[in-house]
């Protein structure tokens, strides 16, 4: 149900505006603010809401505004082996070519979105003493998800980035701008999703669910070499009924089906609840087009492994001949027309929800957390997991063995172009040897300081001091 609407927060509108500008300790700007406003349940609800809705992102022209995870792809895919732009023209192409630097706005945008998220789910949590006992276990889940996952963004994008898990004053730069320790902030990260897990249901996927924080949580714990503890939250998060979609297509449009687990979801036609990166993808629609194009290495990869996938993950572009598009995302599920420019609705107010975590991904975490960080599996558990994904595809020959390759392997083709490519290959430890040999290929400066973004130099500058830079920057 797609109920995350700017115009159900209407009492927020007063403080949550400010929050564009100053996200870590928005002013009230009329006689409504938190300390008189979130009084009850159905008060409190719409601030859980908001949390929602700053994961959205403003679907707008404007880096000033908080962009949410539609401009997610700049600073994961793009800084992949998966896709580029197409002009290699302006802040865009910087991800692509290792060239980012302090003063992207993008980047400062997507840092300043996560906090803002993290900022509106302090609020929930501060005000959880005027919930009723009933009410308040689901605010509080709901609230922890969002802040961890923000924060799990943010440490493995950013490295060391200040730890805000309580509303602060303007005058604490201490709390607002000194970097702590990546350790730190996954302590809170899987403190938060054991919150999250213990405290809620399964349900709607457009929200917050047991599983969902359980999905994450498994990830988290890859990441950090975990595996044990990741391959039990894999299996009880196989247990709740998940499924594939026997069509890899159905994935993406047929919203909410039995293998989406979690995703931020948008409505087509009104700009307050629709995204535009669908239409960012395409050339000749949107407001910044034909970005997130395929590279052709990646185009190349899944047409010798994809299976069933390749056709429903990018395209020929229509309008180009010569550039490959992501076609996951076709705005509204419409085409485009012959030329690739013509849509019946407008592009730039697509309704695609965006999917953040779903079962096929679960999967092969499962074989990740068997694999354990070792060269190759045999494990009847792993093997049934994998070969799941693989049978989907069409790929239907008798998996006996995975490797590490193997299993990064199909995880690009299954995932491809959902952000997802360069966290994997940081997790496996093979993004410095397969980003340098892309550099190496393509012209680009490529270094090991480039597997962190910069950050941003704005909050340098309001640090007066306190906050340092990335190496490299």
């Amino acid at each position: 149900m797609k109920y995350i609407k700017l115009i159900g927060l209407l009492l927020l509108v007063s403080f949550f505006q400010a929050c564009e500008k100053d996200f870590l300790e928005p002013q009230p700007t009329s006689a409504i603010s938190s300390e008189g406003y979130f009084l009850n349940d159905e008060q409190i609800e719409t601030g859980v809401i908001g949390v929602y809705d700053a994961l959205q992102g403003v679907n707008s022209t404007s880096l000033d505004d908080n962009r949410g995870v539609q401009q997610e792809f700049y600073v994961t895919e793009m800084r992949s082996d998966n896709t580029r732009t197409k002009s290699q023209e302006g802040e865009a192409a910087q991800f692509e070519t290792y060239s980012v630097t302090a003063n992207n706005g993008i980047v400062e945008n997507y840092y300043r979105s996560a906090y803002s998220t993290i900022y509106r789910a302090n609020l929930v949590l501060d005000n959880l003493g005027n919930a009723s006992d009933a009410a308040a276990p689901r605010f509080e889940g709901e609230a922890k998800f969002a802040r961890a996952y923000s924060y799990f963004n943010l440490v493995r994008l950013f490295g060391d980035v200040p730890l805000v898990d309580r509303i602060i004053g303007p005058l604490e730069t201490d709390v607002a701008f000194t970097r702590v320790s990546t350790a730190t902030v996954y302590e809170l990260i899987i403190s938060d999703l054991q919150t999250a897990a213990a405290n809620l249901g399964n349900g709607d996927y457009s929200r917050a669910s047991k599983a969902a924080a359980e999905a994450l949580l498994a990830k988290v714990h890859l990441t950090l070499g975990n595996y044990l503890q990741a391959q039990m939250l894999c299996e009880n998060v196989m247990g709740y009924g998940f499924g594939l979609e026997p069509n890899f297509n159905d994935v993406f449009y047929n919203e909410g089906n039995n293998e989406i687990i979690f995703a931020i979801v948008y409505n087509p036609g009104v700009e307050a609840d629709s995204q535009d990166f669908s239409a960012e993808f395409m050339n000749g629609v949107g407001r910044t087009v034909g970005v997130n194009y395929v590279m052709e290495n990646a185009a190349e990869f899944l047409d010798a492994n994809g299976g069933d996938r390749t056709q429903y993950s990018y395209r020929i572009d229509p309008g180009q001949i010569t550039q490959n598009q992501v076609v996951k995302y076709l705005p509204n599920g419409e085409d485009g027309g012959d030329d690739g420019r013509t849509f019946v609705l407008d592009a730039t107010l697509s309704g695609n929800d965006w999917i953040v975590l779903r079962y096929s991904d679960v999967l092969l975490m499962h074989v990740e957390s068997i694999l354990a960080g070792g060269q190759d599996t045999g494990v009847s558990a792993a093997l049934s997991s994998f070969q799941l994904v693989r049978d989907r595809a069409g790929l239907t020959d008798t998996v006996t063995n995975i490797t590490k390759q193997e299993l990064l392997d199909e995880r690009r083709a299954e995932l491809a172009f959902e952000n997802q490519r360069l966290f994997d290959l940081l997790r496996f430890g093979e993004a410095t040897n397969v980003l340098s040999a892309l550099s190496a290929a393509n012209g680009y400066t490529f270094s090991a300081t480039d597997l962190l973004l910069p950050i941003p130099q704005r909050e340098i500058n309001l640090s007066n001091g306190v906050m340092t830079q990335n190496p490299g920057y």
